[in-house]
């Protein structure tokens, strides 16, 4: 199995860890490795900029120094600030959350207990050794300081890392640690036993249900079926993941890619597991670059919803979520699918999976939005609003889950603000035919970030609430905040080199 990137690929990038700006959000697109990292955009440069502006403007009056300041919530408005400078006003922000002290803590504080779910997450086992997908030190010790970067690199994506990353640098509540298959299982970031056993472990050091579990199927695979079986009577998963493309490294040489409505191969996989109770099926969609016809002949179709509709309608009691909400871009920023979007209303992959409940009449298909929204975020944020606003037009609020792919993108709490910050623009919203999606705890962003994952994984959210304000990880969260923790505003992975 070939490593992610080239040689030749590797030489445009650099390690985000240190290459990188440490600002609240990300100012370029941060690969975990599977992509070659687009450059910098113009814009992006520009809200970089604006922020070292702020930052050394607004500082002082925190009494902080310019790295403190940018690690604080104060820090993280100033970087919305600095976007709606570049790209028009899509965040709700005040300048008075930036620069007066308290204001922007109070906004936080408010917003802390609200629930977030994530229901994609990822770190890797402690025995794995695939660095070509991760391990960023031979390269780094190669390009930079050997002393700045350290020793132990896959460190940073392990379980201890999550634990801070996710739990007490962000507002997330509950997450959902998820795997990914792979032809060469080598390669396999967590085992399925692995996921059942990290889900033991932080809830039963947490006294509270802080994580979920998926069981990844992989249909085609020689005895795929008796590990579903197994998987259901000794794993007990809260749900599964299946991609539909087979390997995600690469077009898969050993055929490994199938439909969601293949009535021979996967009809008796639905039936077990609605026997089981265990029905909500994640499934990785979009994602492919752009010469995907080029690059994943014979595969790509694959990535498309196009089995969506059937299956769902088939299958009522089975909910169908949809990763990444089946967003085709993936390695080109996103100006290129907003200039389409303006031109014909349409988003590529995703207006289609927006369009299935009113084509097929189905009320079981859902949208996770792990990396669209990230990528989307930092290089166009209208372009966010645009695939928000599709999404809940089509599948409604209640259909659309947030999830965050991290660890790959360091702590998670700026992906959660953009959210709750972003508003769709007005003329965009009359145009297209989009409802606002209101305040950061209003009835629309408070679906996506909590409730309805609640509904699917059964989580009560008054309980789950109470639960989790007095466990453990609270406690350990509390306790590092009181000793002056702060975000490190680190990516992981690489960016295109300057």
């Amino acid at each position: 199995m070939a490593h992610y990137l080239t040689d030749a690929e590797l030489e445009r990038t650099a390690p985000a860890e240190i290459a990188s700006f440490k600002g609240p959000v990300p100012t370029q697109i941060v690969s975990n490795g599977e992509f070659n990292p687009p450059p910098q955009t113009r814009e992006q440069r520009r809200v970089e900029s604006r922020i070292n502006a702020l930052a050394g403007d607004l500082a002082p009056r925190h009494g902080l120094s310019r790295r403190r300041f940018l690690a604080t919530s104060a820090g993280m408005a100033a970087a919305f600030l600095a976007m709606n400078d570049v790209f028009g006003p899509v965040f709700d922000v005040s300048r008075a959350e930036a620069s007066t002290p308290g204001v922007a803590d109070a906004r936080a504080q408010a917003l802390a207990g609200q629930l977030v779910v994530d229901v994609q997450t990822h770190f890797v086992r402690d025995d794995f050794k695939q660095d070509g997908l991760l391990d960023l030190a031979k390269y780094a010790k190669q390009h930079w300081n050997r002393a700045l970067w350290g020793e132990s690199t896959l460190a940073r994506y392990k379980f201890e890392n999550y634990v801070k990353e996710i739990f007490v640098d962000s507002d997330t509540k509950v997450a959902l640690l998820s795997g990914a298959p792979f032809d060469d299982p080598t390669w396999n970031l967590l085992t399925n036993d692995q996921i059942a056993t990290a889900r033991a472990a932080i809830n039963q050091i947490a006294g509270s249900r802080r994580l979920l579990g998926h069981a990844v199927f992989t249909p085609k695979k020689a005895g795929w079926m008796d590990e579903v079986d197994r998987a259901i009577s000794t794993l007990k998963p809260d749900s599964w993941k299946g991609y539909t493309i087979g390997d995600p490294l690469f077009p898969s040489k050993q055929g490994s890619y199938w439909w969601l409505d293949d009535e021979k191969l996967m009809y008796p996989f639905y039936e077990k597991i609605v026997k089981a109770g265990i029905t909500t099926v994640c499934i990785h969609k979009g994602l492919l670059p752009a010469d995907y016809e080029k690059s994943w002949p014979g595969v790509w179709e694959y990535a498309t919803v196009r089995d969506v509709g059937k299956a769902a309608k088939d299958w009522p009691q089975i909910n169908f979520v949809m990763y990444h909400a089946a967003l085709r871009p993936f390695l080109e920023t996103p100006d290129a699918a907003l200039t389409e979007f303006e031109q014909t209303g349409r988003i590529k992959w995703a207006t289609d999976l927006a369009e299935i409940p009113a084509k097929y009449g189905v009320k079981n298909v859902y949208a996770e939005i792990g990396t669209a929204f990230a990528n989307s975020a930092v290089a166009n944020p209208r372009f966010a609003a645009a695939f928000v606003g599709t999404l809940v037009r089509g599948l409604g609020a209640e259909h659309v889950l947030w999830g965050t792919d991290s660890l790959w993108y360091g702590s998670p709490q700026w992906q959660i603000e953009a959210l709750r910050r972003l508003e769709i623009p007005e003329e965009m919203a009359r145009k297209h035919g989009f409802a606002p999606l209101g305040p950061a705890d209003g009835l629309v962003k408070s679906a996506i970030f909590g409730t309805n994952a609640a509904r699917l994984y059964g989580l009560h959210v008054k309980a789950v609430l109470g639960d989790i304000t007095n466990d453990k990880v609270a406690a350990i969260k509390a306790e590092y905040v009181a000793m002056g923790g702060m975000r490190s505003n680190a990516r992981y992975g690489y960016v295109s080199r300057a």
